[in-house]
């Protein structure tokens, strides 16, 4: 019998995909599924970004750069400049999403073996790639009790090994929606100045932060430029996920000629997605500023009536668009299972993403999921009151 690779075999399953079968049949069956799993915005995409797509004239759709088309990497020094991030455009490079930024990063820095350290809870995919390019993950636990605030640096030092050869951070933070503050970043530094490491950065939410507590990029931290590696994407800040647009930016030349490697295999980005996001960074300041009214808006409702259920908690996050949420069951998966597959009120039910897929030991986040707030106030509401009786339903049929 033919077997698939272990590399195959070890993947892990997406904890905001898993349960997409379910709401399949559900959605069959005539029920209305309100979406908390994932982070595909609601908002409507910059008419500037639709007109490019209208207006394009093109005879032929041809390859582009492996590196990216040089228009979009210029007009995105400028973008960058508003943040205090100073880069060439020779600095960029374009990729297929954020997600393919991070396989690159990987790919380019680590061997087999090698270990790269990151906060639990994190983007499932950190783990996935990881297991892609034969690396290890060692995790540093953050808890929701304080906010999923960084421990003591002591704890990260813990974890490193002589294999340890990078850390990865997300900041703001998927899923926890936790911003870092500057003394924080400023141990991240001294750590990677003292041991030597990469520095991988993911920064897509940049845009979504709630707080006056200023913005610290990686590519701000003086004395390791050059171990830095920003990873970026257009998906959220324009709400345009399905252009597949990203960006990994470098000062290490070293780096930058590794990931064109990789880049030149799988031949170029998405043509038509780099005319998208051109056109994008013309964006009017109007819009921007009434995306995140908006979200600023939807969190605080969300948050204020999800500590008003009976036995659930969320910390309030500071950015980006998600947050923990502690729930009083058991078991998150079977509960959010259930709520697909058994449970609807008034034809409507709730789909979230099971806390334990976002823990590189999925015995953790056992009764935690990921809630996304990107839908308007008035379906949040209806998501609320669902989640509400579904905890109800549940905690009887199981006797909690």
């Amino acid at each position: 019998m033919l077997k698939i690779s272990t590399r195959a075999d070890n993947m892990p399953q997406s904890p905001i995909r898993k349960l997409a079968r379910y709401e399949e049949a559900a959605v069959r069956n005539g029920i209305k599924v309100y979406h908390l799993n994932i982070g595909q915005p609601d908002i409507k995409t910059p008419q500037c970004a639709l007109e490019a797509v209208k207006n394009m004239d093109r005879s032929i759709l041809e390859y582009s750069p492996s590196q990216g088309t040089k228009s979009l990497r210029t007009k995105m020094v400028s973008y960058y400049a508003e943040y205090g991030i100073d880069i060439s455009p020779d600095e960029i490079i374009i990729t297929t999403g954020g997600s393919e930024a991070i396989m690159f990063a990987y790919m380019a820095c680590l061997n087999p073996g090698d270990e790269i350290i990151v906060t639990d809870p994190s983007y499932a995919n950190y783990m996935a790639f990881a297991i892609s390019c034969g690396a290890v993950v060692k995790s540093v636990r953050t808890h929701i009790e304080n906010g999923f605030a960084l421990p003591p640096m002591e704890e990260f030092e813990k974890q490193i090994t002589p294999k340890t050869k990078a850390i990865l951070i997300c900041n703001p933070n998927n899923p926890t929606g936790y911003l870092y503050s500057k003394q924080e970043m400023l141990q991240i530094r001294d750590m990677v100045k003292k041991y030597n490491l990469f520095l991988f950065s993911d920064e897509v939410y940049r845009e979504f932060i709630y707080t006056k507590r200023p913005y610290i990029s990686a590519c701000h931290l003086e004395g390791i430029e050059e171990n830095v590696v920003l990873i970026d994407s257009v998906s959220k800040r324009y709400s345009e996920c399905g252009i597949r647009i990203g960006a990994l930016i470098t000062k290490n030349k070293d780096i930058r000629n590794a990931v064109m490697k990789f880049c030149q295999a799988r031949l170029s980005p998405p043509l038509i997605g780099q005319i998208i996001a051109e056109a994008s960074l013309t964006t009017p300041q109007e819009y921007m500023e009434e995306v995140y009214d908006e979200y600023l808006s939807r969190r605080n409702f969300l948050i204020n009536e999800l500590n008003k259920i009976p036995g659930v908690y969320s910390p309030t996050p500071m950015g980006a668009f998600y947050t923990m949420v502690q729930l009083p069951v058991d078991d998150a998966e079977n509960f959010c299972r259930w709520c697909l597959t058994d449970f609807s009120y008034e034809g409507q039910t709730i789909m979230l993403a099971p806390g334990s897929g976002f823990y590189s030991d999925p015995k953790e986040g056992k009764n935690e999921v990921r809630m996304a707030y990107i839908l308007n106030k008035e379906e949040l509401a209806k998501a609320l009151t669902v989640l509400r009786k579904a905890l109800e339903a549940y905690n009887l049929k199981v006797g909690n």
